[in-house]
């Protein structure tokens, strides 16, 4: 049984922010609280979870017909950025799951009727996380071409998949998996095959130990004979047909991204302004606050994350509006990730020692961060289409 809109919290469906809805600013509270634990430990918050589906915000990009908020991306960026200051590794299992779900209720989506509403309606009853499994040790980042080495072979009744998959984001809370296989088929098709959690005969291997972005658990998954229902093979097609809906995944997924870690350069320069508040040194007798330097590299600081929030309010518009290019996207995302690095630098620059010690939260925001080079598209990419396009090549 699915909700009306009027059941839903009011954090589903933000008109601009999640500002001022209480429940979402509690749970906030207590996701930054736990932040640096789950950093230190490298450990999954599954907490978190169970927090942000309280207040509906797992729910955002789910259909209102569903139960949903039917969020479009305006609404979307503002929720991500705050919960990217809280905890970034949080924001970007939440990212993912909202994209997925975005994707879903998107026009011309290929999924059979059923295992669609099944996906969305679970998501509505509970905590269940769903994401897209698509790396491999041997083929690195599928955006730069290439096809899966992960197979999926036919069965009486469905599919049996084999494959390694890495960088598998939020594996541990995940109840979808959404992979990307080829068919064992004379003429093979490519696509994406949605394995439930309880699907069996897979297995998670512990790989992730990265500097950043820890409370991801973006393990390895190895799938050695899943078996799953024919419907489940939800988006086939040969290997050089055009990508379906791709001007759309294209123009949020780095909008989307790139919101996380403007979040966590807004998270640092809440905790720099409070530490040049309340640093007050011996030979000065006045906070560091009260000094022109410090003035005016905040000042620096404040620039660039205006910067931001002028970017990505603009390009999630255009976005919803159909005005954007997934080009455009691009560089949007590498206009933010920059300014965001370079804010937390800025501070790091200004303080000296404190800024690189594990005691003050601007060290972790500064390793997590940096993560933001990593996501597709990376900077190389997006320059270059926007040179291309801009020379006429």
């Amino acid at each position: 049984m699915t909700r009306t809109d009027q059941e839903l919290s009011p954090v589903a469906r933000p008109a601009r922010s999640a500002e001022g809805a209480p429940e979402f600013t509690a749970a906030l509270g207590r996701i930054a609280d736990r932040a640096a634990e789950h950093d230190r430990d490298g450990t999954f918050p599954h907490e978190a979870f169970e927090d942000l589906h309280r207040t509906g915000v797992l729910n955002l990009t789910v259909p209102t017909g569903s139960g949903g908020g039917g969020a479009g991306l305006a609404e979307v960026v503002p929720v991500v950025r705050a919960v990217g200051a809280a905890d970034p590794s949080v924001a970007l299992v939440l990212a993912m799951h909202l994209l997925n779900h975005a994707d879903l209720r998107a026009p011309g989506n290929p999924w059979p009727e059923q295992v669609r509403r099944d996906v969305q309606d679970s998501s509505v009853a509970g905590v269940a996380l769903i994401n897209a499994l698509r790396v491999e040790p041997d083929l690195g980042t599928p955006a730069r071409g290439g096809l899966p080495a992960t197979t999926a072979e036919r069965t009486a009744d469905g599919w049996a998949l084999r494959g390694h998959k890495t960088y598998s984001t939020g594996i541990p809370g995940l109840r979808w998996l959404l992979v990307w296989a080829r068919t064992d088929e004379p003429e093979p098709r490519v696509g994406a095959f949605l394995v439930p959690r309880d699907a069996g005969n897979y297995r998670i291997e512990q790989t992730w130990n990265h500097l950043g972005m820890r409370g991801t658990r973006s393990d390895d998954v190895i799938f050695e004979g899943t078996r799953i229902s024919a419907e489940h093979a939800v988006d086939l097609n040969r290997p050089d047909a055009p990508g379906r809906n791709g001007g759309v995944l294209a123009a949020w997924n780095p909008v989307v991204l790139s919101a996380i870690y403007d979040g966590v350069a807004r998270a640092a320069r809440d905790w720099l302004v409070g530490y040049l508040n309340e640093r007050v040194p011996a030979n000065l007798g006045k906070p560091l606050a009260s000094l022109p330097r410090f003035q005016q590299t905040v000042g620096r600081i404040e620039a660039l994350l205006l910067s931001n929030g002028s970017l990505l309010d603009a390009a999630a518009r255009a976005v919803d509006e159909g005005t954007q290019s997934s080009g455009q996207a691009g560089l949007t995302k590498h206009a933010v990730t920059t300014n965001a690095i370079r804010a937390v630098e800025l501070g790091i620059e200004l303080i000296g020692n404190p800024g690189l010690s594990r005691n003050n939260p601007i060290e972790r925001h500064y390793r997590n961060v940096l993560c933001s080079r990593i996501h597709t598209p990376q900077d190389d990419t997006a320059l270059t289409a926007a040179g291309t396009a801009s020379l006429a090549v």
